[in-house]
């Protein structure tokens, strides 16, 4: 019988993020691995169809580009690395298209950079489409848009992307496949005496000091970069797995909680991870007044906001703004991020969804803070 994790977060996840280096994905850089990327795509379409929502973050891209290039070291100029990743991306899509089509899932292309998720209304744009593409059942592949980055806006390492899609999507686990098997007390590659670290606390300083440097002459990443990621997935309650990305059935048998590699887990829970970003770290630029039918829906029942019940709008503010929910004594009875700018807003009020299209010129969400990007005030 298989040794279980004693922490049941990913026997219950339902949304995970899993991200695979590029030692794994192009096979130490000669070139990309089909047999290994059909495994994955075989083991997510299991997981979907348990009823779970998987997202896959993807490195790949710039050493598969390499090597239709036919470079052997990775370069440093900047469009030399944009170069070989737009070569590679082609590759890279057309894989994954193929071997989760085959086994009956859909597959769409998603580039980010840091800019898109420092910015609120694209943060909450590329979050609207995720949730969207995950309703249809299509699987999102996510890499780094390599293509246009530079030094201020790269993400330095998909393991860092992996956590920003995580909190992006409100993910309950990411998992990190790699070409180790785990985390180890020490390097084991140097340490005969190093032992494998099967569960701790993500964000633990301890951790950090185990971890080495960059593995691979292909990725960006080492085991640090994946500590730190866990630490930083763990801020909005997702716990993180790293483990051997060749480990047969890894996926699937890591959802049935086998105690493979080491399990990170996040020391808040995911709902109370979120609220407490949404209360604490985040400044208001507006507010909507509400009747008292919204505001009980908003209190008592944990509905999100529609504007058919807002009465006035107050404030300048745009689309992903923080704004506050107040009642009509002038309370503050929530706050939240904003699907419309505060201009479109005051169109909206007291009109029910049918009538956005015609209002506005689109149709986009029906609230005017979802649920999801909504604390209620305390």
């Amino acid at each position: 019988m298989s040794q279980k994790f004693s922490s049941t977060v990913l026997r219950d996840a339902r949304r995970v993020v899993v991200k695979v280096g590029s030692s794994l994905v192009t096979n130490d850089g000669r070139g990309l691995d089909e047999v290994a990327i059909g495994e994955w795509c075989r083991q997510m379409a299991h997981l979907i169809r348990d009823g779970r929502e998987v997202i896959m973050v993807s490195s790949g891209a710039i050493a598969e580009g390499m090597k239709r290039l036919g470079w052997t070291t990775r370069p440093h100029a900047v469009p030399e690395l944009q170069a070989a990743a737009a070569v590679g991306q082609m590759g890279l899509a057309q894989m994954y298209e193929t071997k989760l089509r085959a086994n009956g899932l859909g597959s769409a292309q998603v580039l980010l950079t840091h800019a898109d998720l420092a910015d609120r209304e694209r943060y909450l744009n590329a979050r609207s489409t995720l949730l969207t593409l995950l309703k249809l059942g299509v699987v999102p592949v996510i890499n780094e848009n390599d293509t246009v980055v530079n030094d201020e806006i790269k993400f330095g390492d998909n393991d860092t992307l992996g956590a920003l899609v995580a909190n992006l999507v409100e993910a309950d686990a990411l998992v990190i496949l790699t070409d180790q098997r785990g985390l180890f007390t020490a390097d084991p590659r140097k340490d005969p005496h190093a032992t494998l670290v099967t569960e701790a606390l993500a964000g633990d300083v301890a951790l950090e000091l185990m971890a080495g440097g960059a593995g691979s002459s292909i990725g960006r990443g080492g085991m640090l970069t994946k500590i730190l990621a866990a630490k930083r997935a763990a801020g909005s309650g997702a716990s993180t797995v790293i483990a051997w990305g060749r480990e047969p059935d890894a996926l699937i048998r890591l959802t049935q909680g086998d105690a493979i590699g080491t399990l990170l887990t996040a020391d808040t829970p995911k709902l109370q991870a979120r609220k407490q970003w949404m209360a604490d770290h985040l400044q208001m630029r507006g507010a909507v007044v509400v009747d008292a039918g919204a505001a009980a829906k908003l209190r008592d029942e944990g509905k999100s906001l529609l504007p058919i019940g807002m009465l006035q709008v107050e404030g300048e503010f745009s689309r992903g703004d923080v704004i506050a929910v107040r009642d009509e004594g002038g309370l503050e009875i929530a706050r939240g991020l904003a699907n419309y700018a505060s201009a479109e807003a005051r169109l909206l009020c007291r009109k029910p969804s049918a009538e956005f299209e015609r209002l506005l010129g689109y149709a986009a969400e029906p609230e005017m803070l979802h649920r999801d990007n909504l604390v209620i005030s305390r």
